[in-house]
């Protein structure tokens, strides 16, 4: 069951300190290797795969990123929630503007609150919106209402966090799509 995402470096630590396992997925097959198995497969691989995955590199070895790591044990799941960030709201929104509906560079759209924090709009998933420059300059501190603007989708909380779902898309990350597949029919309804 996919537990979170994590990054390199936790992954590594967990590796070295024999709390986790590499999982390389071969379709329809998979294998675990250890920290040393790991080092000495990444030695071949970046001869022959250098563009299918991330490196780190030391002084003395070059470590392919593991895409996929399965604890060896754990006492609890941690907290599932997503957090509520710049990052997570971009991801959601797909980069959209939420009033004119157009895609643009992460550089040039801004965080809206549907409700102005002037009129008592707090910070919160249902809240805030991706917004371009123009269309937040457009309703300034009104709500969409009473600047004549419609919003393009109603906002929500994601179920899950919005970034991995943009690198689903990402043949990079095809290794993911069978775990996250297993714990999308797996998972306990509440």
């Amino acid at each position: 069951m996919p537990v979170r995402v994590t990054d390199a470096r936790r992954a590594f630590s967990m590796l070295f300190c024999n709390l986790a396992e590499v999982i390389h997925v071969d379709d329809p097959s998979y294998a675990g290797y250890d920290f040393e198995s790991w080092a000495e497969l990444s030695a071949t691989r970046e001869q022959f795969e250098t563009d299918h995955y991330e490196w780190v590199r030391t002084v003395r070895l070059s470590l392919a990123v593991p895409k996929v790591i399965r604890l060896l044990g754990y006492d609890r799941l941690p907290q599932q929630g997503v957090k509520l960030n710049r990052r997570n709201i971009f991801a959601r929104d797909r980069n959209t503007c939420q009033y004119c509906g157009k895609r643009f560079a992460t550089s040039e759209l801004s965080l809206d609150h549907v409700t102005p924090r002037s009129q008592g709009g707090r910070a919160s998933w249902e809240n805030l919106v991706c917004c371009c420059v123009s269309c937040n300059a457009r309703k300034g501190g009104r709500t969409p209402a009473q600047a004549r603007m419609t919003l393009y989708r109603k906002p929500s909380q994601p179920r899950r966090n919005p970034v991995i779902s943009l690198r689903l898309g990402s043949d990079k990350y095809a290794s993911w799509r069978a775990f996250l597949d297993n714990a999308y029919w797996s998972v306990e309804l509440k």
